[in-house]
């Protein structure tokens, strides 16, 4: 479960702020470079303009000196200087043939592409103002970088050609030479372009890039807004994912995550923890008694109170109903069970008209160990496996509904693996045969002699040899096998009376347990009658003994079973009479035909007398309901002598025979006559 939820956590913890934030930064960067990449395009596409009809200029200036040169007009320069540009002309070979104004070329120069213009127009830089110059991708580049420079050099000095041109609306003025070819293609017209910026196209420009700051800035915020929303959203689902609704406080999901977080630390390295289970041992009472509202009201004190009496760096959390997690540190475990029985003082008072009781298992981190028997480190450490053997100690408490502390040690361990064990091989066993049906005789105290005797089990394990049946029978119950072990018996000991009625032993009844699991079963008069028919014995010889605790259960099915029973012509008893606390009631209703008297009637002193008035008194009333007594646990001579007085029918005890095997108990029978 704690894999599971960490991956949930993860998945939280990811979802939607991750992506937020780092679309937020791409979008961020992306739009930064597309500003700065669209205003220089812009640029570029404007300077690329101008120049181009600057070109167009110049090229009609080189169609006019090619007009008066065919005319042989000797006004050519003056009607060239009319068109108010510098310009040179020169010949084949390079040489200067004419220079009209200032001559600021330089020998820079390479073929660049103008917008609307197929061919390739050759362009020079300057030499004084060079910021515009031809590029080797064949285009005009910009050099705006010692553009801003020099104009804020030049802003302090005497009048410019910025400056004056300023008075003119115009804010730049850069040159580029373009040269043209001449008539003949032999000699060239290179004339001073002149890039102009007014003011009207400053403030577009400025416009522009404000209209896209404002789009970038727009969508930024809107990512951004997202992005907190996202960061509010998941905080908000990781509350959810850590809140316990009984108590508004934490949940098993924040105990695992963050207590797994607490153990990983490297500062935590040598810190002792203890994982406790506490129970409160009264919650559904105390609902029955009030409501769920006011139960919930309590967890939310004794989870309050718990909260006020841990330190910040431990932890507490309601787990289920009843159930808190806490890990708590400590330095040693007297220390540790000292503080605890402090803490469950406190909450046995947490509310002014009630007292409660509370249980705590608990597991101690440095006390945990892999299967090799070395320590396992806090960071390796499973919190999950920890709280579970806390709560594997918690269990040994739960028969008892008073306050209590238990901790998870070895040999708890060890009956954790019996049981893994009994539930992997049970069935193999079953199929193998591996449990053998023990017999101990019950005998009349006036004669001496043989008058039945009740079937016990045994596991003979080929690994474990002869376990005795506390060791497995009530895992048995617990895991519903037991029906199977009821089926088992029945058949064996059915098989085995069938077998000595064949060779002439005189045979008595056999009591068999049938556990009150089976009793949920509708037809289990049906198939202990079809088990018995099926080996061939006789119902007279097969005796089936319930618990008295079985009658605590659905009463009307068991009275329809014991019923049905009796008309198959099988004897019915009840074991355990006496440890109970409605065995008289239970007389009553069920038509039972023999009563088997507790061992704990005969534990102790034989002389207590009043011990033998209830015992004398049971046996009245059984023989006045037409049962037969039957005394189990019987172990010594005074015993035997007062329950023949007193005109019990049999006794079953170490006094007269152990459980023995079917061989022994064999010898025990009237044998065959020859």
């Amino acid at each position: 479960m704690s894999d599971k939820n960490q991956k949930k956590y993860r998945k939280i913890k990811r979802s939607h702020i991750g992506s937020s934030i780092i679309e937020f930064v791409l979008f961020s960067v992306l739009a930064a470079m597309m500003t700065v990449l669209a205003g220089r395009s812009f640029a570029s596409y404007i300077v690329d303009s101008k120049i181009a009809a600057e070109y167009d200029r110049i090229k009609y200036m080189a169609r006019i000196y090619d007009n008066s040169v065919r005319n042989k007009d000797n006004n050519i320069y003056n009607l060239l200087v009319e068109e108010g540009r510098d310009y040179i002309i020169t010949n084949s070979n390079n040489e200067l043939t004419h220079v009209n104004g200032i001559n600021t070329i330089s020998d820079a120069g390479g073929y660049v592409k103008l917008p609307g213009y197929d061919e390739k127009v050759f362009v020079y830089r300057d030499k004084e103002k060079g910021f515009i110059y031809p590029t080797t991708s064949e285009k005009l580049a910009v050099d705006y970088m010692g553009f801003r420079d020099w104009a804020s050099d030049e802003a302090n000095e005497e009048a410019t050609d910025l400056e004056a041109a300023a008075e003119d609306d115009t804010m730049i003025m850069l040159p580029v030479w373009i040269s043209v070819d001449l008539e003949g293609g032999n000699s060239h017209l290179i004339g001073k372009a002149v890039f102009s910026a007014s003011k009207r196209d400053i403030n577009m420009l400025m416009a522009l890039a404000g209209a896209m700051a404002v789009l970038t800035a727009i969508i930024l915020i809107t990512l951004l807004f997202n992005a907190i929303k996202n960061v509010v959203r998941q905080r908000r689902m990781i509350s959810v994912f850590f809140t316990d609704v009984a108590t508004d406080g934490h949940n098993w999901n924040y105990f695992m995550v963050n207590g797994n977080r607490i153990l990983k630390r490297s500062c935590n390295a040598r810190t002792k923890y203890a994982v406790v289970n506490l129970v409160f041992v009264n919650y559904r009472n105390y609902c029955v008694a009030h409501t769920i509202a006011d139960g919930d009201k309590a967890l939310c004190k004794i989870y309050n109170a718990i909260n006020s009496f841990i330190g910040r760096r431990e932890m507490c959390a309601h787990t289920s109903s009843s159930s808190f997690a806490l890990m708590l540190r400590y330095n040693n475990q007297n220390e540790l069970e000292a503080r605890l029985n402090k803490l469950i003082d406190k909450l046995s008072h947490v509310d002014e008209d009630h007292i409660f009781d509370f249980q705590a298992g608990v597991a101690l981190t440095d006390k945990t160990y892999d299967e090799h028997g070395n320590r396992i480190k806090n960071k390796d450490i499973s919190l999950d496996n920890e709280y579970n053997n806390a709560s594997a100690a918690r269990e040994n408490l739960s028969g008892s509904l008073d306050s209590g502390i238990a901790f998870f040690d070895d040999k708890m361990i060890e009956e954790q693996k019996w049981l893994d064990t009994v539930k992997e091989r049970q069935q193999a066993a079953l199929d193998n045969e591996e449990f053998k049906v023990y017999y101990q005789p019950k005998y009349d105290p006036q004669t001496g002699k043989l008058r039945g005797a009740e079937a016990l089990i045994r596991w003979n394990s080929p690994e474990f040899g002869l376990i005795p049946p506390g060791r497995f029978i009530p895992i048995f119950e617990k895991d519903g096998f037991i029906t199977s072990i009821d089926h088992y018996m029945i058949s064996h000991v059915a098989a085995d009376q069938k077998e000595w009625l064949d060779k002439g032993y005189k045979c008595v009844p056999v009591s068999v347990n049938v556990s009150r699991a089976h009793f949920i079963e509708s037809d289990l008069a049906e198939q202990i009658r079809d088990m018995v028919d099926k080996a061939g014995t006789p119902h007279e010889y097969i005796e089936i003994e319930l618990t008295e605790s079985a009658f605590f259960d659905d009463k009307k099915a068991m009275l329809t079973t014991i019923g049905k029973l009796k008309g198959y012509g099988f004897a019915v008893s009840m074991d355990d009479f006496g440890s109970g606390y409605s065995s008289l009631n239970s007389l009553k209703d069920m038509p039972l035909d023999v009563l088997k008297l507790d061992a704990e009637f005969f534990r102790g002193d034989t002389a207590d007398s009043r011990g033998q008035i209830v015992v004398s008194e049971a046996i009245k009333l059984g023989k006045q309901l037409n049962m037969r007594i039957v005394a189990e646990g019987v172990e010594v001579k005074e015993q035997v002598d007062f329950l023949a007085g007193e005109g019990c029918d049999m006794i079953q005890g170490y006094y007269f025979a152990k459980p023995m095997p079917k061989s022994d108990y064999e010898l025990k029978m009237d044998a065959p006559e020859e």
